[in-house]
């Protein structure tokens, strides 16, 4: 994914100074620069599977690993455990488990993890699949698993085109 549709992301993530934020599938930790350049006092826990990813994401921001605005550990999501803590907003760009499959056990990591008014924005762009089609199938596998969506957005870069699904969990949590 291109720095202009991560900078779209996080754009469309809004963090704000004081929140506390989890990325799942940080990759490189591109994301993480840019979220980090915004928190003051807020957190930002980066997450991947591949601890190749996470090591390559720490390099990359070791200056905001050792202010203490960033945590990064080899994770799944399913299974990702991080204490007391709960998130005001969840983040995953291209994570494909959410347009493939049954992502159950990620909606369900996902209602344990967020605050009670907390909000899931999910990122997804094939290169050959209108980004409408994405969202629509990411809205299929929310909706399914009783998440309220509050928005399907998209938007076009060179080359392609990006999707978004911000959502809220069950209200029967």
């Amino acid at each position: 994914m291109s720095l202009d549709r991560i900078a779209w992301a996080v754009e469309v993530v809004s963090p704000r100074p004081s929140e506390r934020l989890l990325e799942v599938g940080c990759g490189h930790g591109v994301a993480v620069t840019k979220v980090c350049e915004r928190l003051v006092d807020g957190e930002l826990v980066a997450i991947d599977r591949s601890a190749a990813m996470i090591a390559a994401a720490t390099r990359r921001n070791a200056e905001h690993v050792a202010a203490g605005r960033v945590t990064l550990q080899v994770a799944e999501l399913r299974s990702f455990d991080p204490g007391e803590r709960r998130f005001d907003k969840v983040f995953a760009i291209r994570v494909g488990v959410f347009t493939r499959g049954d992502p159950k056990q990620e909606f369900a990591a996902l209602v344990r993890l967020l605050k009670p008014d907390g909000h899931v924005f999910l990122f997804h762009d094939e290169p050959s699949t209108r980004a409408d089609e994405v969202a629509a199938r990411l809205e299929v596998a929310a909706l399914r698993h009783q998440w309220i969506v509050e928005a399907r957005l998209a938007h076009a870069f060179d080359g392609g085109e990006v999707a978004c699904l911000v959502a809220r969990p069950p209200p029967s949590r």
